[in-house]
């Protein structure tokens, strides 16, 4: 006997008598799903969008292909290409790292990992992928130069050196690639190499405040106080409302013994910020140098409500308790200042003094024993006074 229940009219009877039991709405369902799956998109099919400049929708496409074979690191690695150009960086990081988790040997999925890192300010990690990109290939002038300022970005300036001076010598026209390597001299101490980087500086913006603030570190670093007390005159002429250019101008008189210049500059900072802490601290000193310390201890006491962590402060005001006889006061206030530095010699040999003042034999040799020690060791220089870190990165703006 025939199955007629086969027959092409039978199943559409049957379709119908469905259709009239539950409504026509049920099988609109059924439809779109065989509809969606011969519409499926193809790799083709996002890369045309893609060039279309339809990004979120070759992102979906791309997610698509993803889901269909979550095996295809190429399809992964193309998600993270438009998840980056739809700077949806977090994203694009996990499409890389899942694209070379499928394949370790993708080219340039370490370089642009590296690059979705760091535009998150993820130094740590950007820097770990961009190291992988470099050892693979070692002429890749972007990897090289992007470690380079991942590596100003963590603030490990000598390892920043190695890659921004050879990417700033192929690039003498990059006026930012060329600041970058010389805040990484200045924080490295490599003063030579900071001084030629903003002299480079000077001759494209002469009228540059900043630049001479900071040629003017990089001379009081070589020990040419001087020549950098011209550079922070020129500074102050170009812009008199600078923060920190009469600091750093009164600072390089002090240095010099030259105090009563240095409390003047103080005094200008002062007038443009009455809470400026180092300005405080050492019109306090100069005050307390000049034999006159019940004039010295306000401004002393001032400077240590603006900042707690001033150094100069503490050793002056335990020379002032101990001038009193204060031994308490005079040994709390040194050992804030070994704590804020105990590589530095002074504030150890002041404890020596007050532990032998008070019979403390014991103490004061072992005090003694650190300054021979760490004899020599004190930076009178101005980096790290005008600022405790150099300017941070944007990461949107640090690397294309």
């Amino acid at each position: 006997m025939k199955n007629r229940s086969q027959s092409p009219f039978h199943r559409v009877a049957r379709m119908k008598t469905w259709s009239s039991i539950f409504g026509a709405s049920l099988l609109l369902p059924i439809v779109f799903s065989i509809l969606v799956v011969a519409q499926a998109p193809t790799p083709a099919d996002a890369i045309a969008l893609q060039q279309q400049g339809k990004l979120p929708e070759a992102a979906q496409a791309w997610r698509a292909v993803t889901e269909r074979d979550p095996n295809d690191a190429g399809a992964f690695a193309s998600l993270g290409v438009v998840l980056s150009k739809e700077q949806k960086y977090a994203e694009a990081a996990s499409a890389y790292r899942k694209a070379l988790a499928l394949n370790p040997k993708l080219p340039g999925m370490e370089l642009n990992l590296g690059l979705a890192e760091f535009k998150q300010g993820h130094f740590q990690a950007a820097a770990a992928a961009l190291r992988i990109a470099v050892a693979s290939d070692a002429g890749n002038d972007q990897a090289r130069t992007l470690l380079g300022i991942t590596y100003y970005g963590l603030q490990r300036f000598s390892d920043a050196i190695k890659y921004l001076e050879p990417a700033a010598k192929n690039d003498p026209s990059n006026v930012e690639l060329h600041r970058l390597l010389a805040q990484s001299c200045l924080w490295a101490k490599n003063y030579p190499c900071a001084l030629e980087e903003f002299r480079q500086l000077l001759q494209q913006n002469p009228d540059s405040a900043a630049a001479h603030i900071l040629t003017g570190e990089a001379l009081d670093g070589l020990h040419k106080t001087p020549e950098a007390i011209t550079e922070f005159e020129a500074a102050a002429k170009v812009a008199p409302s600078e923060p920190n250019v009469h600091f750093g101008l009164g600072y390089l008189h002090w240095k010099s013994k030259q105090y009563d210049e240095a409390r003047q500059e103080f005094e200008r900072e002062l007038a443009l910020d009455p809470n400026h802490a180092l300005a405080l601290a050492y019109i306090g000193d100069i005050e307390w140098k000049n034999n006159r310390p019940e004039t010295a201890l306000p401004w002393l006491e001032r400077a240590v409500a603006a900042n707690k962590d001033l150094r100069i402060v503490y050793l002056d005001l335990a020379a002032i308790y101990m001038q009193q006889k204060d031994y308490k006061n005079a040994e709390t206030a040194l050992a804030q200042a070994v704590d804020l530095d105990p590589a530095l010699p002074d504030a150890h040999y002041q404890l020596g003094r007050l532990y032998y003042s008070l019979g403390r034999a014991a103490d004061a040799e072992k005090e003694f024993h650190k300054v021979r020690e760490l004899h020599d060791k004190a930076d009178e220089s101005l980096v790290g006074k005008i600022a405790s870190s150099p300017p941070a990165l944007n990461p949107t703006e640090g690397a294309k």
